[in-house]
């Protein structure tokens, strides 16, 4: 028998609440990981976070966590999560695998993107109305998954970071995958295959296959086109409605 008040839909609500937090076991067990060595096992512990982080948000939504506990910030609870996994994490496997050279000028890149994503997270208008991330949407777990696939020497990590940081400001939209409207069902299918190709990937190390490579790299390929495309379309709408607005007969 449920204690008084407690409804399968509030009981719902918690238990997707408690699955994003779970994110921050994920990451620990990451510590765990950087700190034995353990790269790879590390970027398993990524590919975990990032299937958590796409699953969360549309689980909320379904049981309508927001009507059933009110006063408790989900989205709160996944920025939390979102930063510790997609950024602070990433910069600390590899800055510990020595991907981002020695020394002083290691620290100062792993805490360039930090200070970066510091910022994204905290503008209110980092997700559009039309379900777009503005600004280069935090992804840096993904670029240290390429870092260590391909091998990268730190002068062409630091170059990557510097300028994924960069885009943070600049105003692109990003594609939302299990959110932006446009091309919704391929978007979905296709991150779906991107995730069996990091998977495959990382059973294949240090020799990753072309043909999966190839996979991988086509899928972000798209994501940027796609993007690039529906920050395009914006901006078009934009301007017809500022050309509207200024046609329109001033009234006093």
């Amino acid at each position: 028998m449920r204690p008084p008040g407690l409804s399968l839909p509030i009981v719902a609500s918690w238990l997707v609440h408690a699955y994003t937090a779970s994110g921050v076991v994920l990451a620990f067990l990451t510590v765990v990981a950087v700190m034995e060595g353990d790269t790879v096992r590390g970027l398993w512990l990524f590919l975990a976070a990032m299937v958590v982080d796409g699953t969360d948000g549309m689980l909320a939504r379904w049981v309508k966590v927001k009507l059933h506990v009110p006063w408790f910030d989900g989205a709160l609870l996944d920025n939390i999560v979102d930063y510790i996994t997609y950024a602070f994490m990433p910069m600390m496997l590899l800055w510990s695998a020595g991907y981002l050279g020695e020394g002083t000028s290691a620290t100062v890149l792993a805490v360039v993107p930090l200070l970066a994503s510091a910022y994204q997270f905290c503008r209110v208008d980092a997700k559009t109305e039309d379900h777009l991330f503005l600004g280069f949407p935090s992804y840096w777990n993904i670029a240290a998954f390429y870092v260590v696939v391909l091998d990268l020497r730190p002068a062409a990590v630091a170059v990557t970071l510097l300028v994924c940081a960069v885009l943070v400001f600049v105003p692109i939209g990003y594609v939302y995958p299990s959110r932006t409207t446009t091309l919704l069902a391929p978007t979905l299918v296709l991150t779906c295959l991107w995730l069996i190709s990091y998977a495959v990937l990382l059973t294949q190390l240090p020799d990753p296959s072309t043909l999966w490579l190839s996979i991988s790299v086509a899928y972000v390929v798209y994501y940027v086109v796609l993007s690039l495309y529906l920050t395009a379309r914006r901006a078009r709408g934009g301007q017809r409605a500022a050309a509207t607005d200024s046609s329109a007969p001033a009234s006093f």
